[in-house]
């Protein structure tokens, strides 16, 4: 069995594995996050605490899924605010995790509506015992719009709270961000300036996921009505990742900490957000899904694909994309790949000929009585739509050809990807 070293510093604490609950409904309470440090997660940021004043009043039903042809849970739909118990119940419960898991990483999220909220707050976990805070400056349907993302697309509060926690607490502290919003940026930069030491990102995005078309409302239904709330899973993988990459870009924030967050399902996802600079994950809806049990999954998933790359570390991997993400300028626009067939592979299905006629330039020829297709190159623009829709894998990348009045050789092109050239599972 692979043996790797998972154990990540993060804002100076030491994680035994980079995975983590994140603050949600998936570790409300002092015996959901024990199961799951029990099942071998690294630690978990504990169901947003908010001030004793702002009492929490939650609808029913309060979740919504979105579908793909019969797949569930691409997308996820979260009505929930922050943790319904009281205040002292929840620091009674930080206060045993730590007592009974003392290795394991606590994190109090918190939030509060004003400066004195936040302060008091901070002061509040750490006395029970956290390892570390992050500020909830991003919850997409709070019913007060003094918190949550109203909060977060605002540098100015963003600075001035987190300037509150820290006259709270000396922990280390990480802001974490919406994505409702266009730069991040000046977000992440204000809270830097407050004292936060990292960032988490991404929160929810904003969303209205399905429509009722009978009843003319959207879901969750509740007494016939509904509202904008936080959409997660695998669908907001890509949103997530592109706020990762804009913030290790940008000046100053190069080396910022960061705790990557949204749509980690599989250990291909979590390789992926470290690539992208995230030192630690965090979890919630595949967990919603399928249990805490799916960190062993991603843990040994993640340890063969170090033996892969002869990486004794995790640390060794964090950020080294960033720099193969490039301004759209910048791309070799000098040459075009037409993709190949494998006649071995081919079930003559017609998938590859109806989308390139329909979606794409017409450049695929379909012999209707032997039931193949044939590329003409004369029209091909290499996008490679039909390696995408094929099912069985049977297209993949093949000639690399020079665009005309441009100079280089075709040989010392970089095209090669496993998700073009693999067999789709």
């Amino acid at each position: 069995m692979i043996s790797k070293d998972l154990s990540v510093e993060f804002l100076g604490v030491h994680f035994e594995n980079p995975f983590l609950l994140s603050s949600s409904p998936v570790d409300n309470c002092y015996e959901m996050c024990a199961k799951a440090f029990d099942e071998g997660w690294g630690g978990v940021v504990f169901k947003t605490i908010g001030p004793k004043h702002f009492k929490i009043n939650e609808v029913s039903p309060r979740f919504d899924e979105l579908t793909k042809e019969g797949t569930p849970f691409v997308g996820f739909k979260n009505m929930e605010q922050i943790a319904e118990h009281s205040l002292e119940e929840n620091l009674h419960d930080l206060r045993h995790l730590k007592d009974d898991y003392p290795n394991k990483v606590v994190i109090a999220s918190i939030m509060g509506t004003n400066e004195e909220d936040w302060e008091t707050l901070a002061q509040l976990v750490t006395e029970a015992g956290a390892d570390m805070i992050e500020m909830n400056l991003s919850c997409p349907q709070m019913t007060s719009h003094e918190m949550g993302s109203d909060v977060g697309t605002n540098p100015e509060l963003v600075k001035k709270y987190c300037t509150a926690v820290k006259r709270g607490s000396n922990l280390p502290m990480m802001a974490k961000m919406t994505p409702n919003i266009t730069d991040m940026v000046p977000a992440a930069k204000a809270s830097m300036d407050g004292g936060a030491d990292g960032i988490a990102t991404i929160n929810t995005v904003k969303s209205v996921a399905n429509i009722d078309l009978d009843r003319k409302v959207g879901l969750p239904i509740v007494n016939g009505k509904s509202s904008i709330s936080g959409f997660s899973g695998k669908a907001v993988k890509p949103i997530a990742l592109r706020f990762l990459q804009q913030l290790r870009t940008a000046a100053g924030l190069e080396q910022l900490p960061i705790s990557g967050i949204g749509g980690i399902e599989t250990w291909q996802d979590a390789a992926e957000f470290i690539l992208m600079g995230a030192t630690t994950l965090q979890v919630t809806t595949s967990v919603m899904q399928y249990g805490y049990r799916i960190v062993e999954d991603m843990k040994n998933g993640l340890m063969h694909y170090m033996e892969d790359q002869h990486v004794e570390h995790l640390s060794e991997l964090i950020g080294v994309a960033n720099k193969n993400i490039v301004p759209a300028e910048d791309l070799d626009r000098d040459y075009k790949v037409y993709p190949k067939i494998d006649w071995d592979k081919c079930i003559g299905c017609g998938r590859c000929y109806i989308s390139c006629f329909d979606g794409a330039h017409q450049a695929i020829k379909w012999d209707i009585k032997t039931r193949r297709p044939s590329i003409d190159t004369s029209k091909c623009v290499g996008c490679h739509l039909c390696n995408l829709v094929c099912p069985v894998g049977a297209i993949t990348t093949g000639e690399v050809v020079m665009k005309p009045g441009t100079k280089g050789n075709p040989e010392d092109i970089q095209i090669e990807s496993s998700r073009l050239t693999h067999p789709v599972q």
